[in-house]
């Protein structure tokens, strides 16, 4: 929430926009990755 309300104090071009979520999606997905070798080499 917070990070949205600071993303509209300004504009961002559409190309700033497509990194910083093609960034988050990396971050998601890496994130998910870390989870699931976590739980598959606790077993």
């Amino acid at each position: 929430m917070y990070r949205e309300m600071k993303l509209r104090r300004h504009y961002e071009k559409p190309s700033e926009k497509k990194a910083r979520e093609k960034a988050a999606a990396v971050r998601r997905a890496r994130k998910l990755e870390r989870k699931r070798a976590e739980r598959d080499g606790n077993k």
